[in-house]
Parts: structure tokens; sequence; C-alpha cells
């Protein structure tokens, strides 16, 4: 029978995780007033045999908090809250690394609370609509372009949530420079139209990004410290240009100077986005020399083969978490997975189509005497 590596025990870093699975980072909208609660606890929890869980985005920021029901990690009634999810993962063994996401002009003001503004490198409104609890669906608003001021205010934003989120119990942060959001929005000439020293190059354009990482680092450690991204992505309204390579080749060179954790790797074509070329992925991993993860549409086959050829180190499993609490089991016993998906409640705020998956149950075969 053949040994695959991918449920053998890995490291990023200092860390050591089960296996080489990791559950990718999902919204799922479960947190009332902004707070992690019991119900997002049990998801986690029952979620475990994962090598590491990255955990759905979470606002550095009450001007990040631009979806309905998503987490934030800003005050201390939210640090309580998530101490309730580490505990219950590392109860059942499992490593967590918080997902910090400034959801940027990806927002609605409706989500939002009193006094709060929706920030992004430029006044650039985006194509699309978000859901409001309020009134439902609602056009994206033309967002406030950041002043100085208010980039320096954000970055620190981040540096808190990060001192917050290891306060709170996780073993790490995963900063979301994917999809879309503000981090993201700085590093595309699309997004990003400003005239001082954060546009006008790419490298310009990647100095928030750095600066955000670097500042994390010296706020809780490299080893403590990942990075998504997303190159080639069009989510959240972000067309490619011409640039894209030489953007990723830019600052993944600056990102492995800084020795972090890992770089996150998404790609989701799987799910019909644009196709992200395999030497963009082979670049990355040319320039980065700790931990790569590769997440986008792997089932065990695929997923083995990817870190046997050495292009990644862990791979990133995502939907399948949501309907397989189990999923690590029954990808290395051949267990068949379920195909129950209740994709109409990804997003509701109740226990049902988040936590009342079951795990597998092998069949019992009557014997006729």
């Amino acid at each position: 029978m053949k040994n695959y590596k991918l449920f053998s025990p890995a490291k990023i870093g200092t860390l050591s995780l089960k296996n080489h699975i990791v559950m990718a980072p999902m919204t799922r909208c479960r947190a009332k007033g902004n707070i992690a609660n019991d119900l997002m606890a049990t998801y986690y929890e029952q979620r475990a045999s994962a090598g590491l869980i990255i955990t759905e985005g979470t606002s550095p920021s009450p001007n990040g908090l631009g979806y309905a029901r998503i987490p934030g990690i800003f005050n201390e009634a939210q640090i309580q809250g998530w101490e309730k999810v580490t505990s219950a993962v590392h109860k059942s063994h499992g490593k967590i690394f918080i997902q910090l996401m400034h959801t940027g002009r990806i927002s609605h003001i409706l989500n939002m609370s009193e006094g709060t503004e929706i920030m992004a490198p430029s006044a650039i409104k985006a194509t699309g609509q978000m859901w409001t609890d309020a009134k439902g669906l609602q056009d994206y608003p033309t967002p406030k372009a950041m002043t100085a001021a208010d980039i320096i205010l954000t970055q620190e934003e981040y540096v808190n949530a990060s001192k917050n989120a290891i306060k709170a119990g996780f073993d790490g942060v995963e900063l979301h420079c994917a999809n879309g959001y503000l981090l993201e929005e700085f590093l595309s000439p699309i997004s990003n139209v400003r005239t001082d020293k954060y546009d006008g190059t790419l490298e310009n354009r990647c100095r928030f990004v750095i600066e955000v990482v670097t500042k994390v680092v010296h706020a809780i450690g490299k080893e403590k410290t990942g990075i998504r991204l997303s190159p080639y992505g069009v989510a959240g309204d972000m067309p490619n240009y011409p640039e894209i390579d030489a953007t990723y080749n830019y600052l993944s060179i600056e990102l492995n100077k800084l020795d972090i954790a890992y770089i996150h790797l998404v790609d989701h074509s799987s799910m019909g986005a644009p196709n992200v070329p395999v030497e963009i992925k082979q670049l990355i991993r040319k320039n980065f020399k700790n931990t790569l993860i590769i997440c986008g549409g792997y089932d065990k086959e695929s997923a083995e083969k990817e870190i046997e050829s050495g292009l990644c180190d862990l791979i990133g499993f995502g939907r399948a978490f949501i309907n397989n609490p189990d999923l690590v089991a029954r990808l290395e016993h051949n267990y068949e997975l379920s195909q129950n998906l209740k994709m109409d409640l990804f997003y509701t705020s109740e226990a049902h189509g988040y936590i009342d998956y079951p795990v597998y149950k092998e069949p019992i075969i009557l014997q006729i005497q």
C-alpha cells in the first residue's frame, strides 16, 4: 500500500503539524455582533484533524467589516470570543492561524457600525453587489481614498489585531492579500492610482503590503506570520494586468527576505475563475524558501502529486471541509466523501448547514444465518 506524504507529520517553521493538509479560510457569517461564539468553536473543533486550520477572514478594524456577520479581533469581547475557538481546537490537538481580512472597497456601510468608513487605496468603485441583512443586495459604494494618516492607522490596526490574535491563543496570523480585499487593492494598477509613494511603480504598489508584513513580523514574530496571495485571481473585481508576473516576482522575493512562515497561494480556476499559470507558482516556489501552501480544487491524488513534485509543501482544502468535518480521515481511508453540500446555508446565521454535517460511519453488513 502506498504511503502518502499528505498524511505524514509536517512543519511550518517551528510549528509541528499532524499532516500536510490545511483547512483553507472560508467566510461562514456566523459571528453575530462580529464576535466569535460557541457555534464557531464547535465548527472548528469538528475539523481539528487538519494539520493546520486557517480561520475565516477576520477584520483587524471596524473599517474592514465589509460583510454581514463576519468576526473581528480589534476589541476585548472579540478576543474572548476567539479564545473559545482556539481552546477547542487545541484541546483536539489541532493548530490554528487567524486570517486577518480588511475588506477595503469590497464592503457596504449597512454591514458596518456608526462612525466607520469604507477605505481603499483610491476612490474607485468595484463592480458588483454586497449582501446586507438590512436591505438585501446592494451595489458596492465608492470608497474613500486613504490619506497618509489612514495608511498609518490601518497598519497599526493590523499590528494590534495580530497581538490580539496571539493573546486569544492563535498559533499565528495569515494576512489576506488576495480576493480583491484591501492589501491586494494596493498591488493592482487598476484599483491603485495613487500619486504618492504607494503607486507609480510596482515596487511602490507593493510597499503597503510589505510595510504591513514587516510590522506584524516585528510585533509577533516571523514564525507566526503568513500571507495569502492570489495572482491572476479576479475575485473582488480585480481584472488581470500586464505586470502581474513582475509584481508577484518582486513581492515573493521581498517576503522571502522577511523570512515569514509561509505563503498561501490560492487558485480558483477549479471554480470557474481564470487559470493560474503553473509558471507563476513555480516562480514563487523558486523565490520563497519557507513553506508554500497551494489551495484550489485538489483531491487526494492531485494533492499528493503536488507535494511529491516539490511545487508546494502543504495543500489547502476548502469547500470539502464544510460537509466533511472528518475530511482527513475520509481521504486517508478512502471513505466516500459526502456530496450533501447545502450551499444555500453557506452564509446564514444558524447551526443548520454549519455544525450538523455527520462524520463517516462504516455501513453495517448484516450476515444472514
